[in-house]
């Protein structure tokens, strides 16, 4: 049966689509800032995977067909932190970087067994209510030394950790 919903794919066709092309995908990094705009704190989502394992992730997810990369990003923060959240989304929609995921670990430090995924990843700043719905059991907010450090950073699946130390740089909270 085919999806009818505008921009889904069936999980069938999903997989089909995995198997032969990029998937593009939108990671959120949610931040907290003082007034003077410095990074306080960085919120990581607590999830358990499909095997069990508990990990500390980014907010994350695919962006449809016909569907802005503004919107994705929107649509993921809101998905993962809840809808008070008050995502900033950057008035640039430049990333800070773009991670390539290969189902082939050591191509890059990205690894995704499922496919060959490029995300492009963003600092957000949020600054409501953070309650984390879906799939999250938890947001964790971590002082900018915390998050560099090596126990959350082996929490992170996939090189996530390796994205998030990039985003910590780009903002000046790495020394």
């Amino acid at each position: 049966m085919t999806e009818t919903t505008p921009g889904w794919l069936s999980p069938d066709n999903l997989e089909q689509a995995r198997a032969q092309m990029p998937i593009l995908y939108v990671e959120a990094v949610p931040v907290r800032v003082d007034d003077s705009g410095e990074v306080t704190s960085i919120g990581l989502l607590l999830r358990i995977g499909p095997d069990g394992t508990v990990s500390r992730t980014l907010v994350s997810g695919r962006v449809l067909h016909h569907e802005r990369v503004r919107d994705a990003l929107l649509r993921h923060l809101e998905k993962d932190l809840g809808p008070v959240a008050l995502p900033r989304v950057p008035a640039s929609l430049q990333p800070f970087t773009v991670a390539e995921y290969f189902p082939t670990q050591g191509i890059t430090p990205f690894h995704d067994p499922r496919q060959h995924a490029v995300a492009l990843a963003y600092i957000v700043p949020v600054t409501g209510d953070c309650r984390p719905r879906q799939d999250a059991l938890d947001l964790v907010w971590f002082s900018p030394q915390e998050a560099a450090s090596p126990l959350v950073q082996n929490e992170m699946p996939g090189g996530q950790g390796v994205l998030l130390k990039q985003a910590l740089a780009h903002v000046g909270c790495l020394s």
